[in-house]
């Protein structure tokens, strides 16, 4: 609904799954089962139930949504309108980070420059709803959905009111008032067993979609790009690497050398340091 794209395919599961043993927890086949509208509709519906949907309009699967020339694109699992102008897109996510909030921040600016054209006023601005399905919790409290919206600090009654909502979905969860309908859903992304009638639709949806042949050589290209763009990452990351480890031996600083090798974002903040990136 990842570079130009949404990161490296990290959600087209481990490298080593095949394609026929794929799930509908693999973004890949989940954008292309959401081809199917009807499909998409119901379980729009079953993640927020208070909406009214009458149908879903033009399913864009996979949707690359692009800025400025030299600004990072997205790729969006299912991004889609319900023909009532709210629109919504549908991330799968198989792996849960911790970054996913601040992504959903730079994809709703993307979408939103999407949706009004330059001249245009803000109020013509589409509701909107990003919404991620997550195997695990992001957030720690163990329940199956959270939805956020800008809400005043001061007072907790006042809503900003500027249409863009979050959803958080959490396959493991335990807690929170969600229909069975939503829990037999997310069972079904978890592998857990489900006699939902809307699970086996999905189920029969994922078997046909692993018998098209144009999407598994699909799935396979994608899948040999990432391993082209993980090994040049690592490369630049290794070259990036000894320049800083040069740069502090050169200061003195061998308690960062111990130190950037195991944690990440002291690794980031010396590279920005040095002026290496």
């Amino acid at each position: 609904m990842n570079g130009n794209e949404k990161e490296p395919i990290e959600n087209i599961e481990d490298s080593q799954t095949s394609w026929e043993e794929l799930g509908i927890s693999n973004d890949f086949l989940f954008g292309k089962v959401m081809q199917d509208a009807e499909l998409c509709k119901e379980l729009l519906q079953r993640i927020l139930p208070d909406l009214k949907i009458d149908h879903v309009e033009y399913p864009e699967l996979q949707k690359t949504i692009k800025g400025d020339f030299d600004a990072k694109g997205v790729r969006l699992d299912a991004y889609v309108n319900d023909g009532q102008g709210t629109v919504y897109d549908i991330e799968m996510q198989a792996v849960t980070s911790k970054y996913l909030p601040k992504r959903t921040r730079y994809y709703q600016s993307m979408i939103d420059l999407q949706l009004v054209d330059k001249g245009q006023d803000y109020d013509t601005l589409n509701n909107s709803y990003i919404i991620f399905i997550c195997l695990s919790d992001l957030f720690g409290k163990n329940r199956y959905m959270y939805t956020f919206e800008n809400v005043c600090e001061e007072d907790s009654e006042v809503i900003l009111n500027d249409g863009a909502k979050k959803v958080f979905l959490n396959a493991d969860g335990k807690n929170g008032t969600v229909s069975e309908e939503l829990k037999a859903f997310l069972d079904y992304v978890a592998g857990r067993p489900s006699e939902d009638t809307f699970v086996k639709k999905l189920k029969h949806a994922v078997e046909q979609a692993k018998e098209n042949r144009e999407w598994r050589h699909e799935y396979m290209t994608l899948l040999m790009r990432d391993r082209e763009n993980r090994k040049i990452g690592e490369k630049h990351g290794e070259e990036k690497m000894f320049l800083l480890m040069e740069r502090l031996i050169e200061d003195g600083c061998f308690d960062d050398i111990a130190r950037m090798k195991t944690d990440i974002e002291y690794r980031h903040k010396l590279y920005v340091k040095y002026n290496i990136i």
